[in-house]
């Protein structure tokens, strides 16, 4: 049962807000979406835990029977802390101390590499002894927003394609085990071909890594912000997927698995940011609303132009207004400019959609303001998962030095 605007202000009278709100049933449809699409094929699906981290997601994720995906070693560690077996556990860092590797090498997980230089370290260390995944950069273009494609060019990620007679050689030489091969060019990807080109590529060249097991396609699946707003068709993907794979199997008599990694797609729709307006402020241009938030607790308008629909759950029935969504913080912090919204009073409590991704997990103390409380809704009933912040968590790490 979806949860209703009064139960969205019953969590926020209860708990303060601003207030996430994360709606596990919802997180169940969507999983359940995956593995009806792509039923057929033999995949596994690794949820991508910098999207939203909280253990208590992560014990839901483990329960719904999803794999992790994780890029730091303290997701490794909070994934193995919820119930995640090291062999469930994917880890793909990105321009990390080499220390890091060998730590998730210690835990037992997959070890996605995707620069020569970690590839040549480890295996000059280790050799045959540990199997690991190599990310390749496609150089495909791909995804919403420049600061959210990683398969151009000029992407920090991955070892380019072009370099692949270097990775052949690091290999040979080290005796280096390959199990995996790994492309992810971007989130919020429209066209689904740009999945089948990435495949393609793989299997071009997975004849010379001949222990490979699985090809690993990230995500990026697109999920609506919007009325009208594209999504990915799973469905026409997974069909694609499965004839590009019936068609090389027939050739090459070899198998794979093929894995996904979506983050975004399983919990954004199934969070909220629940606010209040604080003032009404009309200018001789503008009529701002005024909320007991910012980008330290919601950055993704501010850093990737992203919409986000912004109801009032207090008046619902209200005439529209036009309004410019403002924070509190002592910056240009702009949730939505001239945006048609339900007639708002100081007061009234405002609701982010699709706040369930790179929400909470890119809040900030900015202004030392402290981040909000997270709640979980299972089984209809909302438990609280993260204290509010106070003053003393933000000064909990410092240390006075009574020097003056």
């Amino acid at each position: 049962m979806a949860l209703t605007n009064q139960d969205l202000i019953n969590i926020a009278e209860q708990h303060g807000s601003p207030v996430y709100v994360y709606d596990t049933e919802t997180i169940a449809a969507q999983y359940n979406k995956l593995t009806t699409a792509f039923k057929e094929c033999n995949a596994k699906f690794f949820y991508a835990c910098k999207a939203l981290s909280n253990i208590n997601i992560l014990k839901f994720m483990h329960k719904i029977g999803t794999n992790l995906d994780c890029v730091s070693i303290n997701e490794v560690q909070l994934g193995l802390r919820a119930g995640f077996a090291p062999e469930q556990i994917i880890f793909t860092p990105n321009c990390v101390d080499f220390s890091e590797i060998e730590a998730a090498k210690e835990f037992g997980v997959h070890i996605n590499i995707d620069n020569i230089s970690i590839l040549e370290q480890f295996g000059n260390k280790f050799g045959a002894s540990y199997p690991v995944c190599i990310r390749i950069n496609p150089h495909i273009m791909a995804g919403g927003n420049m600061k959210i494609s990683t398969g151009h060019i000029d992407s920090k990620f991955g070892i380019s394609i072009h370099q692949l007679r270097h990775i052949q050689r690091v290999v040979k030489t080290t005796g280096l085990r390959v199990n995996g091969l790994h492309m992810h060019t971007g989130s919020e990807i429209k066209d689904i071909d740009v999945f089948i080109r990435s495949l393609e590529l793989l299997l071009d060249i997975v004849e010379d890594f001949p222990q490979v097991t699985f090809l690993d396609l990230g995500s990026g699946f697109k999920v609506p912000y919007q009325d009208g707003d594209y999504t990915t068709d799973l469905t026409q993907l997974a069909e694609k997927v499965n004839l590009v794979f019936k068609r090389y199997e027939e050739e090459q008599q070899r198998k794979f698995e093929i894995w996904f990694e979506p983050g975004k797609f399983l919990v954004s729709d199934s969070g909220f940011l629940v606010v209040k307006a604080n003032v009404i402020k009309q200018t001789t241009a503008t009529t701002f609303i005024g909320i007991n938030s910012g980008f330290n607790h919601l950055i993704r308008p501010m850093f990737y132009d992203a919409y986000h629909r912004i109801s009032n759950i207090s008046a619902p029935e209200g005439a529209e207004r036009i309004y410019t969504v403002v924070g509190n913080l002592c910056e240009t912090d702009t949730f939505a400019w001239d945006r048609k919204i339900n007639e708002v009073h100081e007061g009234d409590y405002l609701v982010f959609h699709n706040a369930g991704a790179y929400g909470f997990e890119m809040s900030s103390s900015f202004n030392s303001r402290c981040r909000p409380a997270e709640v979980m809704v299972y089984n209809g009933q909302a438990h609280l998962i993260r204290q509010r912040e106070d003053l003393s968590d933000i000064l909990a790490k410092q240390v006075e030095c009574n020097l003056f």
